[in-house]
């Protein structure tokens, strides 16, 4: 194999969500040269991609990793964790749901360790996101849907919401609503405005000093020393390439592959990458652990008449409720459920289950905003083709609070099925079946028909000083290491309370302005 090297100022490992927005934020300076590695192909020519309609298509496909988890003792063991390898990362994936971030969320992290990551911080930046994130239009909330929301409003007694983002933008959070979400789309074409369309489209073949190396699989951060110097890869030729950093390396491959990146690399715990025979160049214990889901289950109906056809992405709507009570003072909600509007059933047909023919099927899906189970992701060889362990250790926390919290969501949603207008859509309960009725069938079914919202987070933390388990400082600067910085959800102390994707944007934003302060200081410091 021929050896092909070059040299940028900053290498991104990584074209999704958080790596496309850092390529064009710092490319906006002429003079400073960037290449961003992805896995994955271009996306600007996948139709299917682009459609946000069609996404369902892409899981499972040649444009997925297709990660699955470990034995899970107390959950489902069969969930397949689907990560994108295409431009664009999981923001070509999945359904764009976009939420601003929770205050409450922020203050954990700050509380976490995560100086500098406060709400007025992190507000400013996601008012900065170049994504077009607005409320579903009119023309694509179909009447099924709307029923849905006018009867979780009743049933869960909870405000018909008409734009939850308003609620986030200052005040920075709600405890309960139901109505139609907000999506990063095109409501005039349906296509997406995904981290890619958004950030590198525009200035792909614009931008002499933007790179973007395609299908191309970085297996090996470089060093010098304690410095990151670089990256070794391969093409889809097989072509191994060198491509060297001046300034930094930034690793924003998402919660599965950045901290897989680093073990490669032999940064993570010295004694388990020892036993895999991979030399340990710099001992960080943090890296893989603390991995956080948003998992959910699954209650399904068959409808009384075909659901109507227009639609966003098949779940255009969300209700969220707040139990509190056991002293619990905590304002955020703690339950969230979604509408699917097709038959969810890759779990419930495992369990033999039956599934309505597509068209008369609907399903809510109670998740859980804040898991407390905590998890693991380790490598399972030293071959960079292998894929790593995923063991999230579902419902394993030690109070039984993530199991209660799918029981009642199940109850929650039996209760929005009976009340009108939505009861009216109802033909039958497929599954669990209204035979499914006490606490210990409920969390016995609710835990087996378990599956994941896609997203993974906390495998490599950001931290204070002291915290030995932190990988990354709140600048996102690789503990112990230098010209090394991890971008994404990795870094999250703990998940946000809805889905993450406007955090991570809002992360990407922030990490370019600490990229840049950081060259600044130092070349001061040099002159």
């Amino acid at each position: 194999m021929s050896t092909n090297e070059t040299t940028y100022d900053y290498v991104i490992v990584g074209g999704g969500t958080a790596g496309s927005v850092i390529a064009n934020r710092l490319t906006e300076d002429p003079g400073t040269t960037v290449c961003v590695i992805e896995g994955g192909p271009d996306d600007r020519d996948l139709e299917h991609v682009l459609r946000l309609r069609d996404w369902l298509s892409v899981l499972d496909s040649e444009l997925d990793y297709g990660y699955t988890t470990t034995e899970q003792p107390h959950g489902n063991s069969h969930i397949l964790h689907s990560r994108a390898r295409v431009l664009g990362g999981c923001s070509s994936h999945n359904t764009l749901i976009s939420f601003r971030p929770f205050a409450q969320d922020l203050d954990d992290w700050v509380a976490a360790g995560a100086e500098g990551w406060d709400n007025a911080t992190v507000q400013s930046y996601a008012d900065r996101i170049k994504c077009n994130i607005v409320p579903i239009a009119e023309k694509d909330r179909n009447t099924m849907v709307k029923d849905w929301v006018s009867s979780a409003s009743q049933a869960a007694d909870v405000p018909v919401v008409e734009d939850f983002n308003a609620l986030t933008s200052h005040g920075g959070g709600f405890s309960d609503g139901a109505g139609f979400l907000s999506i990063a789309y095109d409501p005039y074409t349906g296509y997406r405005s995904s981290a890619s369309v958004a950030y590198l489209h525009p200035v792909m073949d614009v931008r002499e000093n933007l790179t973007v190396l395609l299908e191309t699989w970085v297996g090996r951060v470089l060093f010098d020393g304690d410095r990151a110097t670089g990256v070794s890869a391969t093409t889809k030729d097989g072509e191994r390439i060198t491509v060297n950093a001046r300034q930094e390396v930034i690793v924003a491959a998402g919660a599965v592959d950045s901290p897989r990146l680093l073990m490669l690399s032999g940064v993570g715990n010295a004694e388990e990458l020892g036993a895999l025979g991979i030399e340990s160049r710099h001992h960080l214990p943090g890296v893989g652990e603390n991995l956080q889901d948003h998992p959910e289950s699954i209650i399904m109906w068959e409808t009384t008449k075909r659901v109507p056809e227009n639609t966003v992405m098949h779940s255009d709507a969300a209700l969220f409720v707040r139990r509190g009570g056991g002293g619990d003072d905590d304002p955020r909600p703690d339950l969230m459920f979604h509408i699917y509007q097709i038959p969810f059933d890759d779990n419930t047909k495992r369990l033999g289950y039956d599934s309505p023919e597509d068209g008369w099927a609907v399903c809510m899906t109670p998740n859980i905003p804040r898991s407390r189970s905590r998890g693991k992701l380790y490598l399972t060889s030293a071959d960079p083709a292998a894929k790593p362990a995923l063991d999230f250790r579902y419902f394993t926390d030690p109070d039984g609070y993530d199991e209660k919290t799918i029981v009642d969501g199940l109850k929650i949603a039996r209760d929005v099925a009976a009340t009108e207008p939505f009861r009216s859509w109802i033909k039958r309960e497929v599954a669990p079946g209204p035979q499914v009725r006490t606490d210990e069938e409920l969390s016995e079914y609710g835990r087996r028909a378990a599956h994941t919202v896609y997203h993974p987070a906390g495998t490599c933390r950001m931290g204070a000083a002291d915290d030995e388990h932190a990988v990354v400082d709140p600048r996102l600067r690789v503990r112990g290491l230098r010209g090394l910085r991890v971008a994404d959800a990795s870094v999250f102390p703990t998940l946000p309370t809805p889905n993450p994707m406007v955090m991570v944007l809002a992360l990407g934003e922030r990490a370019a302005d600490l990229i840049r302060e950081d060259r600044a200081a130092t070349e001061g410091e040099a002159r």
